[in-house]
């Protein structure tokens, strides 16, 4: 797969890349690399369908041409398999977010960012499909009735049937009939992006980019809010939701007259939709894949979705008593109490050790200097400490082993105290001189000895490399 991409990379460029970081994905089949040469870096994408690809490609062309900030596609392969784009770094809108999440409250500056977000929406919304052919949509090229009950069916068979709670069928059809009338009941016909969250927006100087769009197609201008604001794992707080859509709304006459009364009615129902949908994802990734982080969203969206049916309870009066019933039960009880998340990263001394952001301030500094250094040596100097040419250094030339040996015996300590008690974050920091081979093969190490011993969710950040990726919780 890197050989693919590496094989792209040399016919845009000229040149091989310096080196090929495999990232962390986002739950798709595609996978990313952050690709180095001397002077910058890109991003190489591999997918498995060449018409998801197409798609991208096509549409970040027409977000470019729209005045939209997204990816810009530097090179395509003849298979359309895999492509180039420019690097936008790893913030996201939602790591950003993480303290006003942590803390349940978002100051005056988290809620400007957030509506100068949703204020780009109507602008993606009505110029892309000047430039977009919606015949390159896949699968589907608009939002429609067979759409609308695939996602209501997703909430039937991967969440109901997976919590295991009896229901009418009949009954429940019923009320999925008189949803999806109510959905297509009022349609513009608008590039409908399908997952517009703050995981697929990226900050790059401060300003958003907007990712991960591949799926749109043409539809009704309510989906792409109702998923914004009510993107459970957000955990907005009511003022925000109130101030985005009040963003919204004033960048979307702009384009149409808005009827509030009436477009506050459409965003109840899409939001009550986006909900149902999110339960099939959460009861797919985590009653079924037992993904932990996606088992703990569940709480969080039953509570949306009951108090949205409850705002007309006589609308779909079965649901509400489906998802009532199902808040209650034992599973999905008691689950205030914050999870532990192990942030551990490589740094370079040079640089500085990094600041604990969560306010917190308990962990370890390991300083990694002591250990053997491949970087002294021509053949490693490019090379990290992900690399396998390094670690097979470190693992015969050094006494890398029985320093993390050490290491261990620390955090292991303290992971347990801290999850016994309920505490919800530690910081573990592994630093060499340039931060390129000791710490960031120590950092791997630990990362991956926590997160498989104690299940708990594990950031790592390669603070020299530009890379941050994610060990979520599992359960126990």
């Amino acid at each position: 797969m890197v050989e693919k991409i590496k094989k792209l990379y040399k016919e845009w460029r000229g040149v091989a890349p310096l080196s090929a970081v495999r990232l962390t994905g986002d739950g798709s089949n595609r996978v990313y690399f952050r690709l180095s040469s001397q002077d910058d870096t890109v991003i190489g994408v591999v997918g498995t369908s060449a018409d998801e690809n197409r798609v991208f490609v096509a549409l970040a062309d027409a977000f470019g041409k729209s005045g939209i900030a997204a990816p810009k596609v530097l090179a395509v392969s003849d298979d359309c398999i895999c492509y180039l784009q420019n690097d936008l770094g790893n913030d996201t809108l939602y790591t950003a977010l993480q303290e006003a999440r942590s803390n349940a409250l978002f100051d005056s500056g988290d809620i400007e960012l957030l509506c100068r977000t949703v204020s780009q929406l109507p602008h993606i919304q009505f110029r892309v499909p000047q430039f977009f052919d919606f015949a390159l949509c896949y699968p589907v090229s608009d939002f429609n009735e067979r759409t609308v009950m695939w996602d209501l069916n997703y909430f039937k068979y991967c969440f109901l049937k997976g919590v295991g709670v009896e229901f009418n069928e009949n009954r429940l059809e019923d009320e999925f009939d008189r949803l999806a009338a109510v959905l297509l009941s009022d349609n513009d016909n608008v590039f409908l992006y399908r997952d517009f969250q703050s995981r697929n927006v990226m900050l790059k100087d401060g300003v958003p980019y907007f990712i991960d769009f591949q799926g749109g197609r043409r539809g009704p201008i309510y989906y792409d809010i109702a998923s914004f604001v009510g993107q459970a794992r957000a955990k907005y707080t009511p003022a925000a939701v109130e101030a985005m859509i009040d963003a919204y709304i004033a960048a979307l006459e702009e384009y149409k007259k808005v009827d509030r009364a009436h477009f506050m009615q459409m965003l109840r129902m899409f939001r009550i939709f986006r909900l149902l949908q999110n339960l099939g994802a959460y009861g797919y990734r985590g009653l079924f894949e037992r993904k932990k982080a996606f088992v703990e969203s569940i709480p969080a969206a039953l509570g949306q979705l009951e108090e949205l049916l409850g705002q007309s309870a006589g609308d779909f009066p079965y649901i509400l008593s489906l998802v009532r019933e199902i808040a209650a039960l034992p599973m999905f009880a008691a689950r205030e109490l914050g999870e532990l998340t192990v942030d551990v990263m490589s740094f370079s001394y040079k640089r500085g050790i990094p600041d604990d952001t969560s306010g917190n301030g308990g962990g370890f500094v390991f300083d990694c200097r002591a250990i053997h250094n491949p970087g002294r040596y021509e053949p490693y100097k490019k090379l990290t400490g992900m690399d396998e040419p390094v670690i097979k250094f470190l693992e015969a030339e050094s006494n890398i082993a029985e320093f993390l040996e050490n290491a261990y015996a620390l955090v292991d300590n303290m992971v347990d105290t801290y999850k016994r008690r309920g505490f919800t974050h530690i910081q573990v920091c592994c630093g060499c001189t340039g931060g390129q081979h000791r710490s960031v093969y120590s950092a791997e190490h630990i990362a991956r000895h926590v997160a498989g011993k104690f299940g708990v969710r594990v950031v790592v950040t390669h603070k020299m490399l530009n890379v941050s990726y994610v060990i979520e919780s599992r359960a126990e």
